[in-house]
C-alpha cells in the first residue's frame, strides 16, 4: 500500500529526491517554499545537487531571476548547488545578462535540443575520402 503524493505549492508540479519542477510565475512570495523544498532535497537519501526543471516557468523577469538566485542561496547553504533545467530561452538569456550563470557557477541542463550547428545524438557524419584517421 502506497501513501499519496504530499500536497505541494503551486509553484512546485511535482519532485523527486533531488529534482523539483518550478511552474508558473514566480514571485518573492514563493520564494521561502521553494527554499525549503531545496534545502530538503539537498538533505534527502541523494544528497548531491538539487535539479530545478524550470521549462515550465512562464516569466522571464528579474523577480524570477531573484527567485533564482535565492534558491542557489538555500542550496549553497545546504553544502551544494542547484542545477537548473530546461531553462527557456529568455530566462537563459536574462541569466546570461544579468551575470548569474558565470558569477554564481550555475549548471544549465538542456535535454532534448540539439546544439546549434551539432547534429542530434546517433548521427554519424559522412567521412571524406582525404581525411586524416584520429
Amino acid at each position: 500500500m502506497s501513501s499519496g503524493r504530499p500536497a505541494s505549492h503551486p509553484c512546485v508540479a511535482a519532485y523527486e529526491e533531488n529534482l523539483i519542477r518550478i511552474a508558473g510565475p514566480l514571485g518573492p512570495a514563493d520564494v521561502p517554499h521553494l527554499s525549503e523544498r531545496v534545502a530538503a532535497s539537498r538533505h534527502g537519501p541523494d544528497g548531491g545537487d538539487v535539479i530545478c526543471d524550470v521549462s515550465a516557468v512562464t516569466t522571464a523577469d528579474l523577480a524570477t531571476v531573484d527567485a533564482i538566485a535565492r534558491l542557489h542561496l538555500a542550496a549553497r547553504r545546504a553544502g551544494g548547488r542547484i542545477r537548473l533545467r530546461n531553462p527557456t530561452p529568455a530566462l537563459l538569456a536574462l541569466l546570461g545578462l544579468v551575470g548569474l550563470v558565470e558569477l554564481l557557477g550555475l549548471v544549465v541542463e538542456m535535454e532534448g535540443h540539439a546544439e546549434e550547428r551539432e547534429p542530434p545524438g546517433r548521427v554519424q557524419e559522412t567521412v571524406e575520402a582525404g581525411d586524416p584517421a584520429l
